[in-house]
């Protein structure tokens, strides 16, 4: 396995929930990125971390070949993928965003 790999496995594996994203939370550069953040602000998420994948395309790329999943932003709960934008939105709706944060014991 590449470093890259390394970095992300032991990323989504140390950390309750991580979402590799374009930009930062506090400034998200695409408009699925922030989608994404507002999503889990919503679902009062305490235990973030995110990593802006536009600081290294190694990164960019790496993550799409660790998940098999070909877009940003990607979030992992548990060190389990759970997918983008989309997906986050469904689960916010239906309540299963919650109970996996609740789960992974990331939210307040």
């Amino acid at each position: 396995m590449s470093e890259v790999q390394d970095f992300i496995r032991e990323t989504v594996t140390a950390n309750p929930v991580v979402l590799f994203m374009k930009g930062t939370a506090q400034f998200p550069q695409c408009g699925f990125s922030g989608r994404a953040i507002q999503i889990l602000k919503a679902s009062g998420v305490t235990k973030l971390v995110t990593v802006n994948v536009l600081d290294d395309e190694l990164v960019r790329q790496g993550v799409k070949e660790y998940s098999s999943w070909p877009t940003i932003p990607q979030l992992y709960v548990a060190g389990e993928f759970i997918g983008g934008s989309d997906i986050i939105a469904e689960m916010h709706e239906n309540g299963e965003l919650t109970t996996a944060l609740k789960e992974a014991g990331a939210l307040a």
